[in-house]
Formats: C-alpha cells, structure tokens, sequence
C-alpha cells in the first residue's frame, strides 16, 4: 500500500462510515479498483483508521460527552449486545468477510428498506438523545447487531433502529454517531490486540501511512457528518437506498465480470 492509496482509502472511511451506505461495500470496489492486496497490515489499517473517524464525533459532540454520567450509562447498554454477539459470532462473521457475494446482496435488501423507511417511520418525537430511556438505547443496541452483516452498514442499522423507537430523524443520526465510539473503539482494539498477538510488528513507513490515514479519515468524517445531518433532515433516506442499490448493482457487475473482488 502506498500513501496516495493510504490516503484514498481513509477518504472512503470518512465519507462512508456515518452514512447508511456500508463502508465495506465501499472498500471492496475502490480497494480492488487500485489492485490492493489484502495482508495484515491493510486489514489493520481499514480498521485503525476508524481512530480517526470517531475522534471527529468527539470534536463535534465535544460537550455532549462531558455532560452528565447518564449519557456514558446509554452507551454502555446500547454497546453490550455488539459485545455479546461479536464474540458468539467472530468465526461466522469472519466467513462471512470473505464473500463480496453477500455484501452485494445486503447492499441491495438495505437499500430498498431505505427506500421506505421515511414512510414506514414517521417522524419521531424524541428529537433529542438525552431523552432516550435505557429501554430504547438497549433495543437501538440490537439493531447495531445486524450490521455484523457484511454490507448492512452500521449506521443505517443503527439510525432505523432508533426511529423505529420514535428518535427523529436527528436524534436517531446522532445517537448512531455516539454509539460509533465504544463500537468503532473496541473494533479498533481488538484488531491491534490480534495483529500483536500473532507477532506482527507495525514497520516505520507502516506507521507514517496510519498516521495519514487516520489525519485524512478525520477530516473527511467531520465534513460528511455536518452534511449528513442538514441532508438527512430536509431529504430523508431515499436517496441513499437508491445509491445502496447501485453500489450493490456494480460489485454484482464486477463479479459477473470475473473480477477478483475481496473485502479487505
């Protein structure tokens, strides 16, 4: 891997993470479209850079996070059924990375859910995430679970989950964003732990390109969340199922074409 594809592959990160779009959908096409090998490095990286993507909810939600105990109470809850689920499941999860086939297909099958979603949800009436109840945070939580499904997104599980408990469209999007930080965290550290574990050392070039990666994943995230926020506001999910669908569409394309797509 070098810088310009370092570089080019935190800007997917960063513009896809927060977004109910799948950051590994993206990732499959622009990282085989540049002919990047799979390894353990670039395995750790497409996770480590997530460092980068969470320090910008921090930035912009700065003071949400020092704001009372009860907020820390939430995310803990929300994040517990992540942690249960992706230890009972790493083994399947990790099958399951190895097929671009079924990324594709959850692309499509999310995309047209989120094609509906502003009809099926009406606008909620919890428009701000202070007053989520324990309740709802655990169910939001279990919502996040889907997107150990390769390809489902995070985020638009998470975001659904939220309206399905009456959030507005805002306070579903930012309770998703805080909910990244234990989740993206724990992702992050699992993998540093395992890459470790097995002797693998970060060379000095390795560690000039995470610290790009994650600069670039930062920047990137904290425009795309802004955005987000005032687009999903005014537009609604549709278009972003239209998307989903085309991004779905072109990996079923790049297969059907004999192209050696990975998830990386």
């Amino acid at each position: 891997m070098n810088t310009f594809q370092a570089i080019f592959l935190a800007i997917i990160e960063g513009l896809t993470e927060f977004l109910p779009v799948s950051s590994t959908g993206h990732m499959i096409i622009g990282s085989s479209l540049m002919g990047i090998q799979s390894d353990n490095f670039v395995k750790l990286f497409t996770v480590a850079i997530q460092l980068g993507a969470i320090l910008s909810v921090i930035v912009l939600y700065f003071k949400r996070f020092f704001q009372s105990l009860d907020f820390y109470f939430k995310l803990l809850i929300a994040f517990i059924p992540a942690v249960f689920f992706g230890l009972l499941l790493s083994d399947k999860i990790d099958q399951l990375l190895e097929s671009p086939l079924g990324v594709a297909i959850a692309l499509l099958i999310g995309g047209i859910i989120l094609l509906f979603v502003d009809k099926w949800f009406r606008e909620g009436n919890i428009d701000n995430t202070d007053e989520i109840s324990y309740n709802t945070a655990f169910k939001i939580g279990l919502f996040q679970c889907l997107s150990m499904i390769p390809g489902t997104s995070r985020s638009a599980s998470t975001i659904v989950g939220g309206m399905s408990q009456k959030l507005s469209r805002k306070a579903a999007a930012e309770f998703s964003f805080f909910l990244a930080v234990p989740t993206m965290f724990g992702a992050t550290a699992k993998k540093l732990y395992d890459f470790y574990k097995d002797g693998y050392v970060i060379s000095a070039d390795e560690t000039r390109l995470l610290i790009i990666g994650n600069i670039a994943a930062f920047i990137v995230a904290m425009l795309a969340i802004r955005y987000f926020i005032t687009f999903l506001q005014t537009r609604g999910f549709r278009i972003f199922g239209w998307y989903r669908i085309i991004v779905g569409g072109i990996i079923l394309v790049l297969l059907a074409a004999g192209y050696d797509l990975h998830v990386i």
